[in-house]
C-alpha cells in the first residue's frame, strides 16, 4: 500500500502539490472579454515557505483554470529546469474532510506516474483534513489483478510515497493512522469481493478471514462446517448451499475487549457466487455475481479494523457462506425452508436466497448472542438501485436513533444511504398458505418487502435492528473520487465510524 508519511522539512521536492479553494462570488470575465476569469480559485496558505516566484506563478494560473479550487479537480504545471520541476494544483471544496478526501483521490490518479510527491498542508489543518486526504489518496490508489503481468490498461503505478509537510506531525499521528486502518479494512473487502467465485468457495473465504484474524490479538473465529449447521438447523443456509459442490460455511470472527459494556452483531451476506439457482439468471445478470458476498466481506473487514483501532466495544460478526448452484440436489421454488429457530419460509424464487441465509444468521444472532444492536449488510435486491442509483444504499430500521446514527456515519465516512419506510400494510405480503412466510413475495417494493422479511427474523431484537440493501453502491462500473472500478467495500467505513461512537 502506498506510503503516507508526516514531514516538517521535505527536501527535495520533485513535484510539490498545493491546495486550492473556490474564490467567493461568481466568476466574471476580466475586462469584459477574453482572458483569465474574475475570481478565480485561492491558494491555500500552508507550512511551507515558498519561493516569491513559485507563489507567483501558481496565482497566475488559477484565473486560466477550469474550476479551480472544486474538490478533487487537479491541474499539472510542468516546470523544465526549475524546482519542483512539477507542480499539481489540487482543489480542496470548503475544505472539510470529504473535500480533503476527494483531494487526495484526485492527487492519486493524476500523480500516478510520479514516485513521491509533496503535499504542502494549510497552516491550519486540522486533523480531520489530513485524515480525509490519506483515504482519499489510499483508496483510489487501490488495484487488484491477477495477471501474470502488472502492466494494466494504464501501465503499473510509480506513485510509492507521498509526504505530507505540516508544521507539527503530532497533532496529526492519530488521524493517519486511523486512515491507515481504515482505507486497510476498505481494501481488505474490496480483495474479497473482487476475487473470482472460481477460488472464492465458502471454504477459502472461511480461510482468508482465520488469516485476517491471526494479526491483531483479541480476535477470535470459529467456523461452522456442514455437519455443525446441520445438527443445529441453520436450514436456509443449508438449502441454498445445496445444490453446489463447494459445501456452505458460517464464520463467526468476535473482537471481544476487556471492559466492553455494548455488543453490536454484525451479519453479511455472503454468496460467494450466484447463478439464481434453479430460477436461473441470464448471462448479463450473472457475470458480475462474485460481489453477492460484499456484505459478509463489510461486517468481516469492519470487525477486523475495530480490533486494528482499539475500539472499545464488542464486536461479533457473522457471515452466513454459501454459493447458490443449480443442480439436482438444488433447493426449488414451492419447497419449505425451516430456518434456524423454526421459522419456516415458502421458497417463491431461488434467486432470492440471500434472505433465506441472512435469516438463519439473524435469528442465531438474537438467540444466542443476545447482542445490543443488530445490523446486517446485504447485496439483496436490484429494486434499490431503481429507488436510490448506483451510489446509495437502502436502510431500514423501527428506530429513529439507531437510523440517524448510522446515517451520520455514512455521510460522515463519505458512503451514502437513505432511510426507507417499513409500513405496517406490506406485511400482509408475507403470508403463506403453508409455511410462516414467503421469501420473495411478487407484489412488488422488492426492497421494501426484503428487509420487512428480515425483520421477522429479530426477535426481541426487532426495535434495534438496522438492515442496509448495498447492493447497488458494493460496485463501480469505472473510477469515481476515491472509488475504483470494481468493488468498493462499501460500509466498511460506515461501520467503523458508527462503532466509535459506541460506548465501551
Amino acid at each position: 500500500m502506498l506510503s503516507i508519511r508526516l514531514v516538517v522539512d521535505p527536501t527535495e521536492v520533485d513535484t510539490l502539490v498545493l491546495p486550492v479553494r473556490p474564490a467567493e462570488g461568481p466568476a466574471q470575465p476580466a475586462d469584459g472579454a477574453t482572458g483569465p476569469t474574475e475570481a478565480p480559485g485561492t491558494l491555500v496558505p500552508t507550512c511551507l515557505d515558498l519561493p516569491t516566484d513559485l507563489t507567483a506563478e501558481a496565482t497566475a494560473l488559477l484565473p486560466y483554470l477550469d474550476q479551480p479550487g472544486a474538490a478533487g479537480t487537479v491541474h499539472r504545471s510542468i516546470r523544465p529546469l526549475l524546482t519542483p520541476a512539477r507542480l499539481l494544483l489540487v482543489g480542496v471544496g470548503d475544505g472539510d474532510e470529504a473535500g480533503w478526501r476527494s483531494a487526495g483521490a484526485g492527487v492519486a490518479r493524476a500523480a500516478v506516474r510520479e514516485s513521491s510527491i509533496t503535499i504542502a498542508m494549510p497552516i491550519d489543518a486540522r486533523p480531520e483534513a489530513v485524515r480525509g486526504l490519506a483515504e482519499g489518496l489510499w483508496l483510489a490508489s487501490y488495484r487488484f489483478r491477477m495477471a501474470a503481468s502488472d502492466d494494466g490498461p494504464a501501465g503499473p503505478p510509480a506513485l510509492a510515497e507521498v509526504l505530507l509537510a505540516v508544521a507539527d506531525p503530532e497533532p496529526y499521528r492519530a488521524a493517519l493512522d486511523t486512515a491507515r486502518v481504515v482505507a486497510e479494512s476498505t481494501r481488505f473487502a474490496r480483495d474479497l469481493t473482487n476475487m473470482p467465485s472460481s477460488r472464492k468457495t465458502p471454504a477459502w473465504f472461511a480461510d482468508q478471514v482465520i488469516a485476517a484474524a491471526a494479526g491483531h490479538a483479541g480476535l477470535t473465529v470459529d467456523v461452522r462446517e456442514p455437519d455443525r449447521l446441520t445438527a443445529e438447523g441453520f436450514g436456509g443456509i443449508l438449502a441454498v448451499g445445496g445444490g453446489s459442490a463447494q459445501e456452505p460455511r458460517l464464520v463467526e470472527l468476535s473482537w471481544r475487549p476487556a471492559d466492553a459494556r455494548t455488543h453490536v452483531v454484525l451479519v453479511g451476506k455472503g454468496i460467494t457466487f450466484d447463478t439464481g439457482g434453479v430460477s436461473i439468471k441470464p448471462r448479463d445478470g450473472m457475470k458480475l455475481m462474485r460481489k453477492d458476498m460484499g456484505g459478509a466481506a463489510a461486517v468481516i473487514a469492519a470487525t477486523v479494523g475495530a480490533a486494528a483501532l482499539g475500539l472499545p466495544v464488542r464486536v461479533t460478526a457473522l457471515a452466513p457462506l454459501a454459493e447458490n448452484m443449480p443442480s439436482g440436489s438444488a433447493y426449488r421454488p414451492g419447497d419449505v425452508v425451516r430456518h434456524y429457530g423454526g421459522l419456516t419460509s415458502e421458497s417463491t424464487n431461488t434467486d432470492a436466497e440471500g434472505r433465506l441465509v441472512l435469516a438463519d444468521a439473524l435469528a442465531y444472532a438474537v438467540d444466542r448472542l443476545e447482542p445490543d444492536l443488530l445490523i446486517d449488510l446485504a447485496t439483496l435486491t436490484g429494486a434499490n438501485s431503481v429507488a436510490l442509483g448506483k451510489r446509495t444504499a437502502a436502510l431500514y430500521s423501527d428506530s429513529d436513533e439507531l437510523a440517524d446514527a448510522v446515517l451520520a456515519a455514512a455521510g460522515a465516512a463519505g458512503e451514502r444511504a437513505w432511510r426507507m419506510p417499513l409500513p405496517v400494510d406490506y406485511a400482509e405480503y408475507l403470508g403463506s398458505e403453508i409455511a410462516d412466510l414467503y421469501s420473495a413475495p411478487t407484489q412488488g417494493a422488492g426492497s421494501v418487502v426484503a428487509a420487512m422479511y428480515l425483520r421477522e427474523f429479530t426477535g426481541d431484537l426487532r426495535d434495534r435492528w438496522l438492515h442496509l440493501d448495498m447492493s447497488a453502491p458494493s460496485w463501480a462500473e469505472g473510477n469515481d473520487g476515491e472509488l475504483v472500478k470494481g468493488a468498493t467495500g462499501w460500509g466498511v467505513r460506515t461501520l467503523l465510524r458508527w462503532l466509535a461512537t459506541q460506548p465501551g
